[in-house]
């Protein structure tokens, strides 16, 4: 496997990484978190501009990248800056929609023109992927969402929301589901937004008799919600792993230059030992999205057990990479005013996001029996 960039990715990345030094950073994401929509529109539109939101797509969908290496690339520039802008969410209603063939939601996306959420978790789904208890029932030629989820993130400056619903089946059922597409200003649509921890805002939403457009064939969205979880792991594995980075310089700096008894700390073995250890766990993380962005587009079987070790292995590291920082910067790690800190939660919370390593490592448990 050939891990080298191409010049085009090359390029991507060298002309994001200097965006994202210059627009985004820790203070400027919490921040934002302190009103709605949790994010900078105007610079979501330059974003656009650069050509970073149709890296995530494919060239059918109307962008010029698409594949997993692309994603990662993509989300770990990101991940350096802690930008908040509304790029998961793009992926993951994007992508459903793009092989709906909905090119003109497609297109406005990947311009800049339009955010759309998306709207799958609920309170008592956990992380089952196929849990929905939303209904969606339909009403002469309309449909009418009613229901709730959970933890939307952008919602409240989107456009619209590509939102699950059942329209046959049982609660926890892979068949029956199906994908609505709602405005953001629909009649007995309630979005009540808050900050979330990590930075940026997510929202809970409330559907009483929505109308909605049916999104791709009914009660077969099951697999549509795979593939945008599928990318959003590898996103959010990219994410993390710039996250990790700037940890670990940070941390490298700090070591060399924290003076204490007329020395930096950074002689002391004990403290080069944990942080060789560290040293080595971003490394197999590393290795590890890289094996999940090559299996995004593969067999499905391999890339869902390919992507929960890939899951299990981010949150575990993404932990421990954010404690050992903390730790080792001693007192300081622990206050507000220090970059460092956001970062930590940053990688703490990915962990939650799309299922945390205990879901993943016995979902990786589960399917690994079953090979």
């Amino acid at each position: 496997m050939d891990f080298s960039l191409s010049d085009d990715r090359r390029m991507l990345a060298d002309t994001l990484n200097r965006f994202v030094a210059d627009e985004c950073g820790p203070f400027i994401r919490a921040a934002a978190a302190e009103r709605a929509p949790g994010y900078d529109r105007a610079r979501w539109s330059r974003f656009a501009d650069l050509g970073v939101v149709g890296a995530l797509f494919d060239e059918q969908a109307g962008g010029f990248g698409g594949s997993g290496f692309d994603i990662m690339l993509v989300f770990e520039s990101l991940g350096k800056g802690l930008a908040a802008e509304p790029f998961l969410s793009a992926l993951m209603a994007g992508r459903p929609l793009a092989a709906a063939g909905r090119a003109g939601e497609v297109e406005a996306i990947i311009a800049g023109t339009k955010v759309i959420a998306f709207a799958h978790d609920e309170t008592e789904a956990g992380y089952a992927p196929h849990h929905v208890a939303t209904r969606a029932e339909r009403s002469g030629d309309e449909w009418l969402l009613t229901g709730a989820k959970a933890v939307v993130r952008d919602a409240e400056g989107a456009d619209s929301v590509l939102v699950s619903a059942r329209t046959s089946g049982a609660v926890d059922a892979a068949g029956g589901i199906s994908l609505f597409l709602v405005p953001a200003d629909a009649a007995g649509l309630t979005i009540q937004g808050y900050p979330c921890i990590d930075g940026g805002r997510a929202a809970e939403l409330r559907l009483d008799a929505v109308r909605a457009e049916l999104i791709g064939s009914e009660g077969q969205a099951a697999a549509l919600i795979d593939e945008a979880i599928a990318a959003g792991i590898v996103a959010l594995g990219g994410e993390a792993l710039g996250a990790m980075d700037v940890l670990r310089d940070m941390t490298l700096e700090y070591l060399r230059t924290r003076v204490q008894f007329g020395e930096p700390i950074g002689r002391n073995q004990a403290l080069q030992h944990r942080m060789a250890s560290l040293l080595l766990e971003i490394e197999q993380a590393r290795s590890s999205v890289i094996n999940a962005a090559a299996a995004l587009d593969g067999p499905v079987a391999g890339r869902e057990r390919t992507l929960a070790g890939t899951k299990y292995t981010i949150g575990k590291t993404g932990t421990y990479a954010a404690e050992e920082a903390i730790q080792l910067h001693g007192g300081i790690g622990m206050t507000w005013e220090l970059p460092m800190t956001h970062y930590a939660k940053r990688l703490v919370m990915i962990d939650h996001q799309l299922g945390d390593e205990d879901y993943h490592l016995m979902r990786f448990a589960e399917l690994s029996r079953a090979a």
